[in-house]
């Protein structure tokens, strides 16, 4: 196969091709130098054609049925002529790196919808199991005319913070009658929740479904944030298709209210100046490993660290010393 340039990938994405796309996708996660500076390239091209989409994050507590609610809330919107790019984020193995990438195996009516795109994607073992090129993705669906992306976390750690920063409206999705309810109740989560769903109410957990809605709505009248507003709960069936409807036309009216107030924009301002300063610090950790010098002594202060010699304070700062004293050089070669 061809070796495609930069212009290449462009006009394949605004064409709405899906096998360049899919492509596009493979090049931003790649970790060949060559193709990085390629990748950057391309994103930075693709700004202008991006941004027209409602995005969306969900995710919930492990059985909530995260990948069978996504299949059957994006065929209902594809039946209404809308075209969905689901972003769903496999956890990598701590051992080999390795992940499952099985999504559209569990999705296997969305993944033959020709209104629609599913992008399994290794965590990498980043926190929060939210890829490090998610958003890049982002952006490269919307160019391709996606107007709804949904991305989907693995739901553990700080994945719901994570998933919050780069997305319009985070769904939460909680299981009635396993012992959640409770649990579930974190003011943290439900400051970020825009949307708590109930899932599987269906045959005989209809009725727990409501009882854990009626308890999540009093813990949002109790703990919501008023500038954030309070969050509805809704109970909803993958299976038999309810509370579909209901949950589309909260997200339409919540974002065409903060479309109209301004909100919208300023929120997306604010969550591409916190991914800049992410990726400033994603490489300076990476620097750390790139420059044997600064490797050296880094591995050095960590055992005084274990050993208990050295102070964990101490030790953060003649690692960065030594980072600024290996870069200084640098500086003075840097092209006018």
């Amino acid at each position: 196969m061809a070796r495609m340039t930069v212009d290449d990938y462009l006009q394949g994405v605004l064409a709405r091709n899906r096998g360049v796309l899919a492509r596009a996708i493979t090049l931003i996660e790649s970790s060949r130098p060559d193709q990085q500076e390629m990748a950057r390239e391309l994103v930075n091209r693709i700004l202008p054609h991006a941004g027209k989409s409602i995005r969306i994050g969900l995710t919930g507590v492990p059985g909530a049925g995260k990948s069978a609610l996504i299949e059957a809330f994006g065929g209902f919107l594809t039946t209404r002529d809308h075209r969905v790019a689901v972003l769903s984020i496999d956890p990598s193995s701590a051992r080999s790196g390795g992940s499952l990438l099985g999504d559209k195996t569990r999705m296997i009516k969305l993944s033959c919808d020709p209104n629609a795109f599913i992008r399994p994607s290794p965590s990498g073992m980043v926190l929060g199991g939210v890829a490090r090129q998610t958003r890049e993705t982002v952006l490269l669906c919307e160019a391709a005319g996606y107007d709804v992306v949904m991305i989907e976390t693995v739901g553990v750690g700080q994945s719901e913070a994570t998933v919050a920063e780069m997305t319009d409206f985070l769904m939460v999705l909680m299981l009635a009658g396993a012992g959640d309810e409770l649990q579930g109740i974190k003011r943290g989560l439900l400051e970020l929740a825009d949307l708590i769903a109930i899932t599987k109410a269906d045959g005989n957990n209809v009725m727990p479904a409501r009882q854990a809605a009626s308890k999540y709505a009093y813990a949002m009248q109790l703990l919501s944030d008023p500038d954030h507003g309070k969050a509805p709960v809704v109970t909803c069936s993958a299976v038999e298709g309810t509370g579909l409807a209901e949950i589309w036309q909260i997200i339409s009216d919540r974002t065409a209210e903060r479309v109209r107030t301004g909100y919208l924009r300023q929120r997306r301002s604010e969550q591409n100046a916190n991914w800049m300063w992410s990726l400033v610090d994603q490489q300076i950790h990476d620097m750390l490993h790139r420059q044997p010098e600064v490797s050296a002594i880094a591995e050095g202060v960590a055992g005084q660290v274990r050993d208990g010699t050295l102070s964990a304070v101490m030790a953060s700062e003649q690692i960065i010393a030594a980072l600024f004293a290996s870069a200084v050089p640098d500086v003075g070669k840097a092209k006018p």
